[in-house]
């Protein structure tokens, strides 16, 4: 048990005894009393560049009495907190067959984790394949611009975010988020996730943090099989019995589809199959580099480069009427990334490796769109994706290139240049192109909306060596699988809509939350097979 204190700043030249030394004397308690002290997170207050501050959480465990120095200090930024831990149950019904999963990426992968470990050996089913395959596939297609559909940035082992810079901030506040944190670090994660007010991971060691958690899983008597796509469902009474993968009929009574964001042909067998899930709001847009020097500058003004100051990141958002224009999954010392998952078409998403040490920085920058510029169908939202990625590959050449333009010829609408400091890190090469031709005109208004607002916070973000490179579309699940309260589809009985594919996430942490979520659903409904 520790007592937690928040919002406690210190110097960018103090060490933290400093921050432990004013958390003590905040919670009027003898050092003498003191068994440990530590940071909890760290976060960086940035918002005047011209006294900028860390900002700790403190964690103080006391050798005794903890609850009245608590009640005695009486402050409104302390708090008791135990270890996080995980409400478990477990029913008594019989399970005619161990548990399938479809998709590891992290909900599929942490439901795996947590069934194995109390002895429901799960079945993996992933259609790409595991991590060093899929580097292997992925790297040659940023090399030769031949693809490979089955696996690429969007399928295989780790899922998405495998080939992004391994964040895991999240806005959901669930106990589970505890649990996650402390197995990713417990499987090769950097300790430093745990007391990171804005932690990742990095492309780079999340791969071997995957890989372990699938060695474990197996360990514990869980099967993963790589290459392997759900193709159907086999129902009887309403009541699924089955599945068919690989032209493979494998008996089933519980399915946790966890297939990810950009498994259309599986969305189609749903509707197929008319398993319930409505169309849902997600957003596109482009992804926008600028030189990550300029970014700190921007941010940190005469302090950027200090040793204490992680890379500069930003997040900012604008609002018209009912409309959005943001920017999220921010990368700093990052890469734009080739992310087409279907022949082609042009997708860009963004990487970064742990020491976040490239030239550039780069984030998308998106609007939201709905039904209302797509259509009510669960199919429509997919197709106005599609649309974008098809457009965005003739823009480019044809060849997997980009189009792209400064955001200063952007807002102009004159002729598409190209920055002239900054080199574009797309791999496959940009394109001059003017990117409003390829959106319908309420996105290209928000698009300018937010670059002219967000110059305001940035100096330089919508200059001429801010770049633009279409397109982004992969923002989220663009349908909901339908669920009830058990977690199960309306539709069919024993099939789990889990994590951002169904529409119940957005980011690594939370999939993983709701992949640990319908894992417990099942577990207290069922015995363990061993």
């Amino acid at each position: 048990m520790a007592i937690i204190l928040s919002g406690i700043q210190i110097d960018l030249d103090d060490s933290f005894e400093k921050a432990a030394q004013l958390a003590c004397k905040q919670l009027k308690v003898d050092r003498r009393n003191v068994a440990t002290v530590y940071p909890v997170k760290t976060s960086i207050d940035a918002r005047h560049p011209n006294k900028i501050k860390l900002v700790y959480s403190v964690g103080i465990e006391l050798k005794e009495g903890e609850e009245k120095v608590l009640q005695r200090a009486n402050r409104s930024n302390a708090s008791l907190r135990e270890k996080p831990s995980l409400n478990i149950s477990f029913g008594s019904r019989s399970l005619p067959h161990r548990p399938v999963i479809a998709g590891f990426g992290p909900a599929g992968m942490f439901a795996a984790l947590l069934l194995a470990q109390h002895g429901y050996c799960p079945l993996v089913l992933e259609r790409g394949m595991d991590v060093d395959a899929r580097v292997q596939a992925v790297e040659g297609f940023w090399r030769s611009a031949v693809l490979d559909p089955k696996t690429n940035v969007q399928f295989g082992e780790g899922g998405a975010g495998t080939f992004s810079d391994g964040k895991l901030t999240t806005r959901i506040h669930d106990p589970r988020c505890g649990y996650v944190m402390e197995q990713l670090a417990q499987f090769g994660a950097p300790a430093e996730i745990l007391q990171r007010a804005k932690p990742h991971i990095g492309t780079d060691k999340l791969r071997s943090v995957v890989k372990n958690i699938r060695q474990h899983i197996e360990c514990l008597g869980g099967e993963i099989r790589f290459g392997t796509q759900v193709q159907d469902l086999l129902v009887r009474n309403k009541k699924l019995v089955g599945i068919t993968a690989n032209g493979e009929e494998i008996p089933c009574e519980q399915l946790i589809l966890a297939i990810g964001h950009s498994a259309r042909d599986t969305f189609s067998m749903l509707l197929k199959r008319e398993i319930p899930m409505v169309p849902k709001a997600f957003s596109v847009g482009v992804r926008i580099e600028h030189l990550q020097t300029a970014v700190d500058q921007g941010l940190y003004g005469k302090f950027a480069g200090h040793p204490a100051l992680d890379k500069g990141e930003y997040q900012f958002s604008y609002r018209e009427g009912e409309r959005g224009v943001y920017t999220f999954c921010m990368c700093p010392g990052g890469l734009v990334v080739p992310s087409a998952s279907e022949e082609n078409t042009v997708v860009t998403n963004g990487m970064s490796e742990y020491a976040r040490d490239g030239k550039n920085a780069n984030a998308a920058l998106v609007v939201s769109v709905g039904s209302s510029d797509f259509g009510p169908k669960p199919q429509d939202g997919i197709a106005f994706q599609k649309n974008l990625e098809q457009a965005a590959f003739l823009a480019g050449g044809g060849h997997y290139t980009a189009p792209g333009q400064t955001a200063k010829s952007f807002l102009e609408g004159g002729i598409p240049a190209l920055p002239d400091q900054l080199e574009p890190t797309y791999a496959l090469g940009v394109h001059p192109y003017r990117l409003s031709c390829l959106f319908p005109n309420p996105i290209n208004r928000m698009l300018c909306a937010g670059l002219r607002k967000f110059e305001r916070r940035i100096p330089g973000f919508s200059g001429s060596n801010a770049f633009l490179t279409g397109v982004e579309t992969r923002t989220s699940s663009p349908v909901r699988i339908s669920r009830e309260e058990d977690l199960q589809s309306p539709g069919l009985e024993g099939l789990y809509p889990c994590g951002e594919g169904a529409g119940y996430a957005g980011g690594i942490v939370s999939a993983a939350v709701d992949g640990i979520r319908v894992a417990q659903q099942i577990m207290a409904r069922y015995a363990p097979l061993e």
